[in-house]
């Protein structure tokens, strides 16, 4: 496995899904995994396999704190340790009868998991902080793509007036102004990384967003913090100085294929979080068949593959980036 990603946290699922006693399968890369949250309301994140003999614990259910194992009803408390075997209820289960259990948060309406050690803490997202604006978490939405496809996709402002005509672009106006692009330091030290952030970057939008009347030049900055998580920023244009944000989030399933996770950090008062929900629903849908068309399926890192334009340059900074990490899942 790529270790960069292994020893990375990864979204898997809505928080607010997942109630005290509820519990649900998920997979990240190649690997079949259950959540569930257990009565002191801490998520857990397992194995999705029996140890005795190899049934998927998710087809079982909670009871009393325990997960019960729907094949022979063996159950395991939030430690994942085996306490009681209805076969032999007056015999004390070996300590091997565990089940393997991986390491788990909530951020930013998500659960995130992490399959191996963590070398990094969760991506910085400060302005899902801010109190002044909602939070709406989208999707999730499948796409038969790896995950720096669709983080690419994210950062292209050359696709708007062709892909999201009359919405995020005009085919009037087609020019990309150059930006800037930097490296990024995420502020967190040991346990963060270097990222690249962009700039300056400005691009004519009949509807920016739901409140939009006119169509407008509006700027942007693009900070892709993880080889996975990418986040947008609007240069304010409220009198408070309030800056939006947009933040990707994928989900590897395994090379081919993912899940994108999108959660705005909003000023937006007038819009229920279903018409939000929406909006992005539609925007990200207009991008699902060109992403499902790429080919090669991964990103090629090494010149030669892809002919660039100069519009490109965030995107290959960002592949720079994955390259310096040492990044092998989901490139070439």
């Amino acid at each position: 496995m790529d270790p960069v990603l292994w020893n990375d946290w990864h979204p898997v699922a809505a928080s607010a899904g997942l109630a005290v006693g509820a519990m649900q399968p998920v997979r990240l890369m190649e690997q079949e995994l259950v959540i569930w949250r257990s009565g002191d309301g801490v998520v857990q994140a397992w194995d999705d396999r029996c140890p005795h003999r190899g049934a998927r614990l998710s087809l079982g259910w909670v009871k009393d704190d325990r997960l019960v194992c729907a094949y022979h009803g063996w159950q395991f408390d939030h430690a994942g340790a085996c306490r009681l075997q209805p076969a032999h209820p007056q015999d004390t289960p070996p300590r091997t009868a565990c089940a393997t259990r991986f390491q788990a948060k909530e951020a930013y309406g998500m659960v995130w998991v992490c399959l191996g050690e963590p070398a990094r803490a969760l991506p910085p997202f400060p302005e899902h902080g801010n109190g002044q604006l909602r939070h709406v978490l989208c999707g999730p939405y499948p796409v038969h793509a790896c995950g720096p496809r669709i983080i690419e996709n994210f950062l292209d402002m050359a696709h708007f007036p062709f892909i999201h005509t009359g919405i995020l672009g005009d085919p009037q106006f087609t020019e990309v102004p150059d930006y800037q692009v930097d490296p990024y330091d995420d502020g967190l030290g040991a346990q963060g990384m270097e990222g690249v952030i962009a700039t300056g970057c400005r691009a004519y939008q009949p509807q920016a967003n739901l409140l939009a009347a006119d169509g407008a030049m509006v700027e942007y900055t693009y900070r892709a913090v993880r080889p996975l998580t990418a986040i947008l920023t609007k240069l304010p244009q409220r009198p408070d100085g309030l800056t939006e944000a947009i933040s990707l989030h994928v989900q590897p399933l395994d090379e081919d294929h993912a899940h994108a996770w999108i959660v705005l950090a909003m000023h937006n008062d007038s819009s229920s979080d279903d018409e939000l929900r929406a909006f992005q629903d539609r925007i990200f849908m207009q991008d699902l068949q060109i992403l499902e068309s790429q080919r090669p399926k991964k990103v090629p890192l090494e010149p030669g593959v892809e002919v660039p334009q100069r519009a490109d340059r965030l995107s290959a900074a960002y592949r720079r980036m994955l390259k310096r990490i040492g990044l092998r899942y989901g490139v070439l």
